[in-house]
């Protein structure tokens, strides 16, 4: 069983990215619980990162003429992925961003297609204000907004011809899962989005009441003239629906599980009463299988994780590497914000495990390691360094063949530091 200091490093890797020594010496301080109590409570408090990390400024959609577009949305795009990797590094409430990035990867929409930083800057603002809500709620605002609108083409749905992109993607990846819906379901539902646009003039989201089905429609087992809003209840009500989201927000924070897992089974009756997902995060937390062996070894780093937390250790921000590095490395390593490469969004675990991502995270320690505070190691006798780099990384102990490989590295702290960053121990989460 680890340490509580240990579990503690392991609660704040998942509910946020990682915890400095201070961070754990007061999670110690206070206990299990009351930090859970915090970095839940952090999921609802005012927070004032946008005013100590302020966004970029966007150019108005309809305000393009005449710029030359592709530079612009460039530079936008590329001051939009630091704005947020920073707000990550300096938040007071850590599960707020880390939940942000989680939506993001449940309802991915890229920069590849929308081409609009501003329209990607509003979608993860929806996810800050509305993510720790209610789940319905939340989808039928992400799918009234502009940059899913245009990802999944529902601008195309028209009463003569609807698209049935958004109606599956409705189904199969944000609420339902595979398997509990038919090609029927996704037709019938797709004719409940005719006439949703989005109005190049304001940005903002159209109901253009010409172009809307107002026939009865049959899906899932219900019949009516559903509206879209009204379609999205009944989805994210189902049953299967509660299996669904659990087991997404499971995997992502202890370990992999499916919707029938029996971890999913427990927990789905109790989000299903209210369907909340900050009360969700919280039953994970607060699980007993949350802090098992199983949970504190089942998930391998996304590379925002790694990066994000690797920039925390050191003390390090974007404006602390040369303009567009830091972004640079998360495409290298396969997870560039604002941009996955699917409409299923990015892999986990096993998928971020690769020779070219390991010499791709060797680079990244070495540049973070060559520019970041060491003096926690520096300070100490080379003997004591290994040590102490486990403490500063949030790591209980190095296994042998470790220690060994930091060893030879004592008597040089920024080889030291490259190295563990690079250790399965940290590469793990």
């Amino acid at each position: 069983m680890a340490t509580t200091r240990a579990l503690l490093a392991h609660l704040y890797r998942r509910a946020g990215f990682g915890a400095t020594p201070a961070e754990l010496d007061v999670a110690e301080r206070d206990g299990w619980d009351a930090t859970i109590r915090r970095l839940v409570n952090g999921l609802h408090e005012t927070d004032d990162g946008l005013s100590r990390v302020p966004p970029p400024q966007f150019v108005p959609l309809n305000a393009e003429v005449g710029l030359n577009v592709a530079s612009v949305r460039s530079a936008e795009f590329l001051a939009l992925t630091n704005w947020w990797i920073d707000l990550m590094l300096s938040t007071p409430t850590p599960f707020r961003e880390k939940l942000v990035l989680l939506l993001h990867e449940q309802f991915p929409t890229a920069f590849s297609k929308v081409n609009h930083p501003g329209l990607l800057y509003r979608q993860n603002a929806i996810f800050r204000e509305m993510g720790r809500g209610p789940f319905d709620a939340l989808t039928i605002a992400v799918s009234k907004d502009p940059a899913m609108l245009i990802w999944l083409d529902t601008g195309t749905d028209l009463v003569t011809h609807p698209n049935e992109n958004f109606a599956r993607e409705l189904m199969e990846r944000f609420a339902l899962g595979i398997g509990h819906y038919s090609e029927t379901d996704v037709k019938q539902l797709a004719r409940c989005f005719t006439g949703w646009a989005l109005d190049y003039q304001t940005g903002l989201f159209n109901f253009d009441v010409a172009e809307h089905d107002f026939g009865i429609k049959t899906f899932l087992g219900h019949s009516g003239d559903f509206t879209g809003e009204q379609a999205i209840e009944i989805v994210t009500k189902k049953t299967a629906s509660a299996h669904w989201v659990v087991s997404r927000f499971w995997s992502w924070l202890a370990f992999p599980v499916g919707p029938n897992h029996p971890v999913v089974a427990e927990l789905a009756p109790l989000y299903a009463k209210n369907r909340r997902v900050g009360s969700l995060l919280e039953s994970i937390l607060n699980h007993p299988e949350f802090v098992s062996d199983q949970s504190t070894t089942g998930l391998v780093k996304q590379p925002v994780e790694y990066v994000v937390g690797t920039l925390r250790a050191l003390r390090l921000t974007t404006a602390s590497f040369s303009s567009g590095y830091v972004m640079n490395i998360l495409t290298k390593l396969g997870q560039q914000l604002f941009n996955p490469p699917t409409v299923g969004g990015w892999g986990a675990n096993g998928f971020w495990l690769s020779t070219s991502a390991s010499l791709t995270q060797l680079d990244f320690a070495q540049a973070a390691a060559n520019l970041g505070d060491l003096s926690r190691i520096e300070d100490e006798a080379p003997r004591a360094r290994t040590d102490a780099l486990a403490e500063m990384l949030g790591i209980e102990k190095w296994t042998k063949d470790t220690t060994t490989v930091l060893h030879a590295a004592k008597d040089n702290p920024v080889m030291l530091t490259a190295l563990g960053l690079v250790a399965p121990e940290y590469v793990m989460n």
